[in-house]
């Protein structure tokens, strides 16, 4: 499953909150990377309401949104100075009670909250129920939970039980047991598990919101690794699955990732579309070196392929065009949940560019996998620059966002689209892709060649985006007319031509993903070879039609469509009378025709962006939060 998963031990010295409060903030942060139920499981000598295990451990859990379960199930206010906590997005069984974490063995003497999959788990729980242990859920979890209690039961020993338990998983996993007495450990194969190291207490997480707010000292835990730790001195152990001790090092963390708050907007979805301005601005602008060797590597690769999930793919599709028609470089556009099945051509000539917002995906790590062992290197576009995909990459590029909190991906897909526009910019010898020269050149790199043309490091796209997207946003009025209008439709059309094709997949993932209409991306050219049949009076169709060398053609499919009694909805910087609405974007400038597109294809995704937000609003969906939808998909 896709979850936050976390761990709090302090020394309970009496000068702290207790753990259940802590357990409870840090788990409202990491909410958004699952959250149709949550619990937290404590170690106390008490037992009180809601108590479901036996011994010290008490657990209370249920389902829904992190405040809604502790108001009624008052998981803050819980005894005891250790504790688990865990928000679920399910995978193995239904949104239940039962099914929430954490999960109590059969004894009660071990809890455990789970993020990942164990393929095995069918094989494991039925030989653990001939054993006598009684399982509660439908989960895969809950044999974690029961194979440490037989194998504890058995060594006596934590770190010989847990090391017995990581020997029988298969699958991929990251999860926090906690025994009776209060002692805490952890495991990870391929799931992010981090180290929050307190002065006199410390947390085992998935995420760094989870303990940002205590400490910015971290450890992330390398894959195959376990932690043990010790209550009575707030320290401890970490050492591969055999019990070995294993190298590790602390590390800051960055504060920015601990600022995730709304502020005075009324969703974390609107205050990040309404961020890009900046966020741009910084999207790979600290990573100059690492682009210039990127582009050397994808200048000299034989072949290159661009990788990615959901958003990110679409960014991926938007940077083949361009390194095409700018870098004259030929790149493929795989999806990464595909790569296992089109890896033939790739081998140690080859380079793939993973993207990824979280570095935590799971199919783009596997697509790394799969690349690796071909003997590929590895260029990642990422945010969170410790995540496992910055660490298994040769270079890695930044895209310096800050936390995106929503589930829809809004200031992470422009970042991403400006970053692999330097990228393209510096393996086209410093060209723009805008047709002009010099984007990270000149102050930042020095010359021309290889690292740069003559601009200053304001120039290219670094100067132009942030004005673009500031004047995009200066009026959303005509946009949140659009929206009251389409709040009772079923199906939506997004027509785009050229580059702009992938940024109308774009556009109706949002669509979908916020609103839950049904929405689909459609190649112009394609409109009379099947989809022209679902035009009709009941249809609306955006079509996306700058006035670059797509703007005429994309006229011609407008009008058939809406001879066919569809509604036309234009996104474009110059009016048409066969548009029923049209949303205005900026003119992006430049000297030929189709060298405007990659300014356009920032500029014309945020009104759609906006579009599916206030369209959310209208149909009584939360945007922030979707319906079956985690932010960091870390399961297949």
């Amino acid at each position: 499953m896709c979850c936050s998963i976390i761990g709090y031990s302090s020394r309970g010295d009496g000068d702290g909150d207790g753990a259940a409060p802590i357990l409870v903030r840090g788990l409202r942060r990491m909410e958004y990377r699952g959250y149709d139920s949550v619990g937290v499981a404590t170690a106390s000598g008490e037992r009180g309401p809601g108590q479901q295990a036996d011994g010290d451990i008490m657990v209370r859990k249920g389902t829904g949104r992190v405040d809604d379960v502790n108001r009624s199930a008052r998981l803050d206010a819980m005894p005891g100075s250790v504790g688990i906590g865990h928000t679920r997005w399910a995978t193995h069984g239904n949104v239940t009670d039962a099914n929430a974490h954490p999960h109590p063995s059969s004894s009660g003497e071990i809890a455990v909250v789970h993020n990942g999959i164990i393929t095995n788990f069918e094989e494991i729980k039925s030989e653990l129920v001939q054993d006598g242990y009684a399982f509660r859920s439908e989960t895969d979890s809950e044999v974690i939970s029961n194979l440490l209690q037989k194998n504890y039961e058995r060594t006596k020993s934590v770190k010989e039980s847990m090391a017995s338990t990581v020997s029988r998983l298969q699958g991929e996993y990251a999860f926090v047991a906690m025994f009776s007495g209060g002692r805490l450990a952890a495991a990870r194969l391929h799931k992010p598990l981090i180290v929050g190291v307190g002065k006199n207490d410390m947390f085992l997480s998935s995420d760094v919101l989870g303990f940002i707010e205590y400490t910015d000292e971290a450890v992330y835990v390398e894959n195959g690794n376990m932690v043990i730790a010790d209550r009575d001195t707030a320290t401890f152990e970490i050492t591969d699955f055999e019990g070995s001790p294993a190298k590790y090092s602390i590390t800051k963390v960055s504060k920015e990732f601990g600022d995730a708050y709304k502020g005075d907007y009324a969703h974390f979805t609107l205050k990040e579309i309404f961020e890009q301005h900046e966020t741009a601005s910084r999207a790979g602008g600290t990573a100059v070196h690492e682009i210039a060797e990127a582009a050397k590597i994808i200048r000299d690769a034989d072949s290159v392929c661009l990788t990615g999930s959901g958003s990110s793919y679409n960014a991926a599709l938007v940077a083949k065009h361009f390194f095409a028609s700018h870098a004259k470089k030929s790149t493929e556009a795989v999806m990464s949940s595909e790569m296992q099945f089109s890896s033939e051509g790739m081998g140690p000539g080859s380079v793939l560019v993973a993207i990824s917002q979280s570095g935590e995906s799971a199919d783009v790590l596997s697509a790394v996998r799969t690349a690796r062992k071909a003997g590929c290197r590895i260029i990642s576009v990422v945010n969170m620059m410790t995540s496992s995909l910055a660490r298994q990459s040769d270079v890695t590029i930044g895209m310096n966002c800050g936390p995106e909190i929503g589930v829809a991906a809004t200031k992470s897909f422009t970042s991403q689209l400006v970053v692999l526009y330097r990228i393209i910019s510096q393996v086209a010898g410093g060209r723009r892709p805008d047709g002009g020269s010099g984007d990270n050149g000149g102050g930042d790199n020095g010359g021309g060649g290889d690292n740069g043309g003559n601009g200053s490091s304001n120039s290219g796209i670094t100067g132009a985006v942030p004005g673009l997207i500031l004047r995009t946003l200066e009026d959303p009025t005509g946009v949140q007319k659009v929206a009251k209008e389409l709040k009772d439709i079923s199906d939506i059309y997004v027509l785009g031509r050229g580059v702009h094709y992938p940024i109308a997949t774009e556009a109706a993932l949002k669509i979908k993903e916020l609103t839950y209409i049904h929405a689909e991306g459609i190649a112009g050219g394609e409109l009379k070879h099947g989809p022209l049949a679902l035009m009709d009076d009941s249809t609306y169709v955006i079509v996306i039609n700058p006035a670059d060398s797509t703007h005429e053609e994309m006229l011609t499919s407008a009008r058939e469509i809406k001879a066919r009694g569809a509604r036309i909805i234009g996104i474009s910087d110059a009016r048409s009378d066969v548009y029923d609405h049209w949303i205005r974007i900026p003119e992006a400038g430049g000297e030929a025709e189709n060298a405007k597109s990659p300014l356009y294809a920032i500029s014309e995704i945020i009104p759609i962006q906006l579009l599916a937000y206030y369209t959310a609003l209208e149909r009584n969906a939360d945007p922030d939060y979707p319906r079956n939808l985690a932010k960091s998909v870390t399961v297949k």
